[in-house]
């Protein structure tokens, strides 16, 4: 299934994609489907889901870790983002003043369905609502300058998801790309992740309560780079779609949105 938030006629909702229609969750996402629907071309897409907090992943690929001239961590590496960096797919991604360099990293996000703590890897399964697509942008310059990355990757409109949190999925091994105005900088799968989702998410479980709709970010594959204003950032996941964004500068109220397919 596609699960999302989209915005209608009758105000926001969340909802289920069927075809080209999107019929509503009253109860929400593990609650059954209205009988009404709507065009989804009549709807905004929003973002797919309302995190009350984004759990990353850094130095989570073997390709990744190679081009810093690291070794493996023998514990993931955790940080946070807020929870206002998230924007949904087709929204800008704004370069902030201060910032002199910002990189695209390509990642599948984890979208929690239920209450988790302290669980084992072998039932995270059980816990994991679906997977989206995500873009850990980072202010690269002020991550290197602040000697921690709090700053770097907490801007707002810091953190695309989407489209749509796809179910039923198999996390283990899936394509994942990146674009920048049609060519490809990042390309792996996640087969090659350092700690595999379910590790993951048990690890993040004992440190704290992940809650229904929070993220976990799995990281990021080889070929990180910049971006500069005016481009288009899309990336790529096998079995869940393409998330689509493009860069404005803040002060730059002039642009209006935009709706990619």
């Amino acid at each position: 299934m596609r699960l999302g938030y989209f915005k209608g006629p009758d105000g926001v909702f969340p909802g289920v994609v069927r075809g080209k229609a999107v019929h509503p969750l009253p109860d929400g996402f593990y609650g059954t489907p209205a009988a009404r629907s709507y065009a989804l071309d009549s709807l905004k897409v929003l973002a797919p889901c309302r995190p009350s907090k984004i759990i990353c992943v850094g130095l989570n690929y073997h390709d990744h870790v190679a081009e810093l001239g690291s070794l493996p961590p023998e514990d993931p590496v955790l940080f946070i983002k807020p929870s206002t960096t998230v924007i949904a797919a087709g929204e800008a991604i704004v370069y902030p003043g201060m910032a002199s360099r910002v990189d695209y990293e390509a990642e599948m996000a984890v979208v929690v369905g239920r209450t988790a703590r302290k669980v084992d890897a072998g039932a995270a399964a059980d816990y994991i609502l679906g997977y989206t697509a995500a873009n850990d942008i980072t202010a690269r310059d002020l991550q290197k300058k602040d000697g921690q990355w709090t700053r770097a990757k907490s801007f707002d409109t810091f953190c695309p998801l989407g489209p749509y949190i796809v179910t039923g999925l198999d996390p283990r091994d899936r394509r994942i790309s990146l674009y920048v105005n049609g060519e490809r900088r990042q390309h792996s799968s996640t087969k090659h992740l350092i700690f595999d989702v379910y590790t993951l998410f048990s690890f993040i479980s004992q440190i704290m309560t992940l809650n229904p709709e929070d993220v976990i970010l799995t990281g990021t594959p080889g070929g990180v780079g910049p971006l500069k204003l005016g481009d288009t950032v899309t990336v790529e996941i096998q079995g869940i779609g393409r998330l689509k964004n493009y860069i404005v500068a803040e002060v730059d109220k002039s642009i209006p949105s935009a709706k990619f397919c």
